[in-house]
């Protein structure tokens, strides 16, 4: 009865313990924002500096899986290559074992203010300053600090209580009669990685170890195969999420594989040379929690330290399991594990968005430039821009609605509605580059041709268009709401242009300067360039709004519009002398 109390405790103790460790890490990894996909495109740079973040990265979201299926998933969309991430691998597996110290707390010992440094002392005070943080808070970024210390304070408790149920059991012939089969090297490590396969948690692996240590039964000849059956066992959530990708995502996987094998084979082999040759005594003490701490570090270090110099043998070796396919598809758009971490997703998703909005801008810049001289190729590749705008809307929405539903930061949260009131802005500005290129072709089969003041105006509009696009464009790509201010009043003075240069077309209809046919071309033409000035007046309204944390559109114009705003006077009447409406 004692035994099946004990493993009661310990299995809720290991509940605690992964429940907290959940919402520590997604507190912390919402707290880290856009900071760790920023680090992470650094890591390309150089490999000194890829370890560095990937163990930065490691120990901002507790979880050297999570970093692992966040590289598959990055590999998998193409925005990393496979080379890339064995140097944020290596230093992930440095940056997991600062969990492992942490869990050392647990066997703090000493009495009068040591006391406090002890889980069952200093939790509760860690978990009422969360609770009140998350309860009383109005801002996010503090309510989620409370969700880590309240997450901290469970984990901790959980690594309590699974201390506890070791201890009780340390006179127990059964339990003692079980630790027998971890003398057995081979059996503990294949029951270490068993076990952290299943629970998908080194550091649960690590933290049972070190609460074994209690029982005073274990040395470090079976703490040692443990921590490294741990260390290969946290292979298991990278494996399964490279199930569907490409054959590229699969060999992060792989690598992850080969690098923790690698370690744990000339780590076991050493000792056991070492210790036949100098006959290591250590190997019968009790390491304790810091001794299992050490060797979780030691072992990863000396591993990264191993492996370093050897990458490109890594990737080849890799590469001989996983062999490329000249027939494989490309990955995912935007691949849907990087929602895991929704702080990277965010930021991915703000590049692709970009990428769109520079799409647009080169479709309808080369749609405008048809007028001038009609180009068969330039329209093809308009028609192919257009279906990859249409593409770019549909994957981006639908994998930002996906991601609006996760916890976020508010700065992910703007970023997210910014992309999602832009998208199909960028979308229609695609379309107006079709209708621009139909009008093109139109003025060119039915051999057009405007009057010298049209073309004029024409020419003049144009210029116009190229410049709101461009400093739309701009102002999105940098995020720079000061930029973006100046749309408005540009967009004005087009709207401005747009309606005197049909005034004057009817002059000249009616002086018969002009025909029927070229005012059906000019009125599309003047259409489309309306709609187009619009769309880039939308997206710099979702810039500048989201930024500041609202959004209302029909607010901020008519505030701007109708309050007098200096800046918008002042920004109107130069537009207004640049293009002559002065």
């Amino acid at each position: 009865m004692q035994v099946i109390l004990a493993a009661l405790e310990l299995i809720g103790g290991l509940a605690f313990f992964l429940y907290g460790m959940h919402v520590m890490s997604g507190g912390l990894g919402k707290m880290a924002g856009g900071s760790l996909e920023r680090s992470l495109r650094k890591a390309t740079s150089n490999p000194l500096l890829g370890m560095g973040l990937g163990a930065g990265i490691t120990i901002a979201i507790q979880s050297s899986s999570a970093m692992t299926v966040m590289l598959v998933g990055l590999v998998n969309s193409g925005l990393m290559l496979f080379d890339q991430t064995i140097n944020v691998i290596m230093g992930s597996n440095i940056g997991t074992t600062v969990t492992s110290w942490i869990l050392t707390l647990t066997g703090v010992e000493g009495g009068g203010w040591m006391e406090l440094l002890k889980p069952k002392n200093f939790s509760p005070i860690v978990a009422i300053i969360g609770a009140v943080l998350i309860l009383m808070s109005k801002k996010t970024k503090r309510q989620d600090l409370g969700k880590i210390m309240v997450g901290f304070a469970v984990l901790m408790y959980g690594m309590t209580f699974m201390s506890d149920a070791m201890d009780g059991l340390k006179d127990n012939p059964s339990f003692q009669s079980m630790l027998v089969a971890f003398d057995n090297p081979l059996v503990a490590v294949l029951a270490s990685t068993l076990f952290t396969g299943i629970i998908q948690s080194s550091a649960a692996t690590i933290g049972i170890v070190q609460a074994l240590t209690v029982t005073g039964l274990i040395t470090y000849g079976n703490a040692i195969p443990l921590v490294l059956g741990a260390n290969i066992g946290t292979c298991a959530t990278a494996l399964l999420s490279s199930v569907g990708v490409t054959r590229e995502a699969k060999k992060v996987s792989v690598v992850h594989i080969i690098i923790k094998l690698i370690g744990a084979a000339v780590f076991m082999i050493g000792f056991f040379i070492a210790d036949t040759a100098f006959d290591l005594h250590f190997l019968e003490d009790n390491p304790g929690r810091p001794g299992v701490a050490l060797v979780h570090t030691v072992f990863n270090v000396a591993n990264t330290a191993l492996l370093f110099p050897f990458q490109k043998q890594l990737v080849k070796m890799t590469n001989f399991f996983v062999r490329s396919s000249k027939k494989e598809g490309v990955g995912a758009f935007l691949d849907e594990r990087l929602i895991s971490t929704p702080s990277i997703a965010v930021n991915e998703a703000m590049v692709q968005t970009k990428n769109m909005a520079e799409l647009a801008q080169k479709t309808l810049e080369v749609s405008l430039e048809l007028f001038h001289h009609f180009d068969e190729k330039a329209a093809e590749q308009i028609m192919t821009d257009e279906g990859d705008l249409d593409n770019y809307e549909d994957k981006l929405g639908s994998f930002l609605v996906k991601l609006s539903s996760r916890a976020l930061s508010d700065h992910d949260s703007r970023q997210v509605s910014l992309m999602l009131h832009t998208i199909g802005d960028f979308e229609r500005l695609g379309d107006h580059a079709v209708n621009l290129l139909k009008s093109a072709r139109e003025i060119k089969d039915k051999e057009i041709v405007f009057s010298e003041d049209a073309q004029a105006e024409i020419r003049n509009m144009t210029d116009a268009l190229n410049e709101i696009l461009s400093l739309t464009v701009r102002a999105f790509r940098e995020s720079d709401r000061m930029q973006a201010i100046h749309v408005e009043p540009l967009e004005q003075v087009i709207d401005v242009l747009i309606a005197r240069s049909k005034s004057k077309h009817i002059e000249r209809l009616q002086l018969g300067k002009c025909t029927i046919q070229t005012g059906f071309v000019l009125s599309d033409l003047l259409t489309n360039y309306e709609r187009i000035s619009d769309h880039c007046s939308n997206i710099a309204v979702a810039l500048i709004e989201t930024g500041i944390g609202s959004f209302d559109t029909h607010a901020y114009l008519n505030d701007i519009k109708t309050g007098g705003s200096r800046d918008f006077v002042d920004d109107y009447k130069r537009f207004a002398e640049k293009y002559g409406i002065a």
